[in-house]
């Protein structure tokens, strides 16, 4: 629990996940809310981390995600949901952003993706080029970066909005790399997603976590969106000859593209839902942060060396 007589101010919402996991060690002493769907996975989650407390949020009781956010100033939403449930993105910011007003929460701050951008009409997109997502996936979070931005824009809430490309790292269960590090820890083998040489930028998770623990208290950062680009573009070939030289060993690895994964959707949904953004390794899409530099100051992005050696530890260890 957290410091006595000294209440949470700012709110993980939906931080169970590994950005907030990630996130909480940054807060060293100051007191932080975690809210999500289980106590003991939270209190299990956050167990090394004193200056953190519990609420838990049900969907399906919108009271509760008011009670979570009784006394916080800033909320940042870190809400995930399958790729097979992408529809309740809209749906659940709203009625969390809802209970945030009512208690009268001053800022919010959403994690977002590259999904609303669509295709790239640039070879590095800026926070200005056009939102016009062709997914479904990318739509349906394009409906969620709007409720934030009405929001601000009405003077509701103050609201930004920091987008990442893909995650990568230790204990990054949802990414397209999540196999290729378990499967070169184990010597099984790794379920990969290609083209191969196709370039194609990461962030590593504790960088993610600290460019956000950043922005979260910069005055500058509400009423504007951010993007936050990864350490420089790679292939996944690269990122093969990376792991191969941190082990020692060859990688044994099945490489579907988009034909193999509408086939493996007849039969699972979740590879159908990817092949929806299959796009991302064919047409890739590179993030400017430049304006966030300019913002926060420099950057710091760890090498993918050092971070496929820090996955790949990580990985043994489970």
């Amino acid at each position: 629990m957290s410091t006595p007589n000294v209440k949470p101010s700012i709110a993980l919402f939906g931080g169970s996940g590994t950005l907030g996991q990630a996130l909480a060690p940054l807060f060293d002493s100051q007191p932080f809310r975690v809210v999500g769907r289980s106590l003991s996975q939270l209190q299990s989650g956050f167990a090394p981390y004193p200056a953190a407390d519990f609420a838990v949020w049900d969907p399906a009781k919108p009271n509760t995600a008011v009670t979570a956010l009784e006394g916080i100033k800033t909320l940042v939403y870190l809400v995930g949901v399958p790729y097979t449930d992408f529809r309740l993105h809209p749906i659940l910011l709203e009625q969390v952003l809802s209970a945030a007003i009512q208690q009268g929460v001053e800022r919010c701050v959403l994690v977002g993706t590259v999904y609303p951008f669509g295709l790239a009409q640039t070879s590095l997109v800026r926070e200005d080029h056009p939102r016009n997502p062709h997914t479904f996936k990318g739509q349906m979070r394009k409906q969620q970066e709007d409720i934030l931005l009405a929001a601000d824009a009405a003077g509701r809430i103050r609201g930004t909005i920091l987008r990442f490309p893909d995650f990568y790292g230790p204990k990054v269960e949802r990414s397209y790399l999540s196999s290729l590090f378990q499967a070169a820890a184990q010597q099984k083998t790794a379920q990969l997603i290609g083209p191969l040489n196709t370039p194609h930028e990461y962030v590593y998770i504790p960088d993610a976590a600290r460019i956000l623990f950043r922005l979260i208290q910069e005055d500058g950062a509400y009423g504007h969106t951010w993007n936050s680009a990864g350490a420089g573009k790679i292939s996944l070939a690269q990122l093969v000859k990376l792991v191969e030289s941190t082990t020692g060993r060859r990688l044994r690895k099945i490489v579907a593209g988009k034909r193999m994964l509408q086939l493996l959707g007849l039969f699972d949904p979740l590879p159908r839902e990817v092949a929806e953004m299959h796009y991302l390794f064919t047409q890739p899409l590179f993030l400017d942060d430049s304006a966030l530099a300019k913002l926060l100051g420099p950057l710091n992005k760890t090498p993918y060396e050092e971070g496929v050696r820090a996955s790949l530890a990580a990985a043994e260890q489970n």
